[in-house]
C-alpha cells in the first residue's frame, strides 16, 4: 500500500521534521510506501514578458538595481534561514511536493495518515492551508482510500472553530476509519464538540528508541556543555529564571538552535543548526531547559532531567499532558512507560493498516 503523511509543512521546526521523519520511520518498517505531503519550496512567479524585458534593460544594459520580486525575495531568506533543516528532509523525508492538496489524484495513495504536531490547531490550518476542511482530508472527502488519525493534537484545551466549520469537521471525521489524538485534552474536545470517541496516542518521535536516533548523530561534533538551554520565546523573565538555574546548577551551558523565528518578519536572517546537532544536544545534555514540547520529549527519550518554562502562545495542556504521563525526572519507571506507549501505537498503527 502506498500510504501519505498529511502533516504541517516542514521547515525549521525541529520537532516537526522529527515527528515526520519518526512516523514515516515506523510505517515504512511495517512494509509501506511512505510519503510525507509537503508544500513545494520556491514560488512559481509569473511576470508579464513586458515586465521582463524593463527588468533586464535596467539591470545589464543600464547597470540599474533592480529590487527582487516579493515572493522570490521571500524564498532566498526562507532558503538561507532553512539551509539546514531542508538538508536533513531531503536526505532522510520522503517528500511529496505539491502546490495544494487539490492536486492529489484519488488513486495517488491507499491511505492518508493525518498526525501529527499540531496539524489540529485551528490557527496554524489557516496559516499552512487552503481552508480548515484539508487538515481533515476534505480535499479527499468522496474517494475510497483509508482515513486514519495518528496523534494529531489540538494545540491547546480550548475549541476555537466557528459552528459551521465545526459540523463540516464532525463530518469529515465520521468517515475516518480510525481516530486517535495526542493529548487526553483532545479525547475530551473530540467527545464534547464532536460527539466522537477517539484515543490518545504517543507522538510519532516516541515510535523510534533513543538508539534509532543515535544512528542519526553518530557523525556530529560533541556539544560544547552539558546544560542544554533550548528556549522558543525568550523573555526577560525567562532569562533571569536560567540564570537562578545556572548559578544552582554546576553545569556549562550551550544552544542547538538559531532565533529564527523572532527574525521572522526582519531584515535578520539566521541559519538554524542542523537537525542531528539539535538532537546531539540531548544525548550529551545532563540537564535540558525548555519551552518546547518536543525537547520535553527528546529529555525524556534520552531520560534525561528537564525543567519546563510555561509558553502559553504554544500551547501548554500538551506539555501538561506530558508530566503528568511521564513526570520531568529520568528513571527506569520513565522508559518502562515509554515503552508501553511505543508499543500502543505501533500496535494502533498496524491495526489500523491491516483490518478492512
Amino acid at each position: 500500500m502506498k500510504i501519505a503523511i498529511l502533516t504541517l509543512p516542514l521547515h525549521t521546526n525541529y520537532g516537526g521534521l522529527l515527528q515526520a521523519y519518526a512516523l514515516q520511520s515506523a510505517l515504512e518498517r511495517m512494509g509501506y510506501e511512505v510519503s510525507v505531503l509537503d508544500k513545494i519550496r520556491k514560488p512559481k512567479v509569473q511576470i508579464p514578458f513586458s515586465v521582463s524585458v524593463k527588468r533586464l534593460i535596467m539591470k545589464f544594459i543600464l547597470r540599474k538595481n533592480v529590487a527582487p520580486i516579493g515572493q522570490l525575495e521571500d524564498y532566498k531568506r526562507r532558503k538561507k534561514r532553512n539551509t539546514n533543516t531542508w538538508k536533513f528532509a531531503d536526505k532522510y523525508i520522503h517528500r511529496h511536493e505539491l502546490d495544494n492538496l487539490g492536486s492529489i489524484k484519488e488513486d495517488d495513495y491507499d491511505v492518508f495518515v493525518v498526525g501529527s504536531d499540531q496539524i489540529w490547531r485551528r490557527e496554524y490550518i489557516l496559516n499552512n492551508f487552503k481552508c480548515v476542511e484539508d487538515a481533515f482530508l476534505g480535499f479527499a472527502k468522496t474517494w475510497n482510500v483509508k482515513r486514519i488519525a495518528y496523534a494529531p493534537s489540538f494545540g491547546h484545551d480550548v475549541w476555537d472553530y466557528t459552528p459551521e466549520e465545526t459540523v463540516s469537521i464532525r463530518a469529515l471525521l465520521r468517515l475516518f476509519d480510525y481516530l486517535s489524538v495526542r493529548e487526553e485534552s483532545g479525547v475530551e474536545l473530540c467527545m464534547r464538540e464532536l460527539g466522537l470517541t477517539t484515543k490518545h496516542v504517543a507522538d510519532p518521535t516516541m515510535l523510534l528508541t533513543a538508539e534509532d536516533y543515535k544512528v542519526l548523530i553518530k557523525n556530529t561534533s560533541k556539544s560544547s556543555g552539558n546544560l542544554l538551554c533550548y528556549v522558543l520565546d525568550m523573555t526577560e523573565e525567562k532569562q533571569q529564571e536560567i540564570n537562578a538555574i545556572l548559578k544552582e546548577y554546576n553545569l556549562k551551558p550551550f544552544t542547538v538552535n538559531a532565533n529564527v523565528e523572532a527574525e521572522w518578519d526582519s531584515d535578520k536572517v539566521s541559519v538554524q543548526p542542523p537537525v542531528e546537532q539539535w538532537l546531539r544536544g540531548f544525548m550529551d545534555a545532563d540537564l535540558v531547559i525548555t519551552d518546547s514540547f518536543h525537547a520535553c520529549v527528546f529529555s525524556i527519550i534520552f531520560n534525561k532531567k528537564f525543567i519546563v518554562m510555561g509558553n502559553s502562545h504554544r500551547g501548554t495542556a500538551r506539555i501538561n499532558f506530558l508530566l503528568r504521563t511521564f513526570g520531568s525526572e529520568p528513571s527506569s519507571e520513565r522508559l518502562a512507560k515509554l515503552n508501553e506507549l511505543r508499543v500502543e501505537g505501533l500496535i494502533f498503527l498496524s491495526n489500523a493498516l491491516c483490518q478492512r
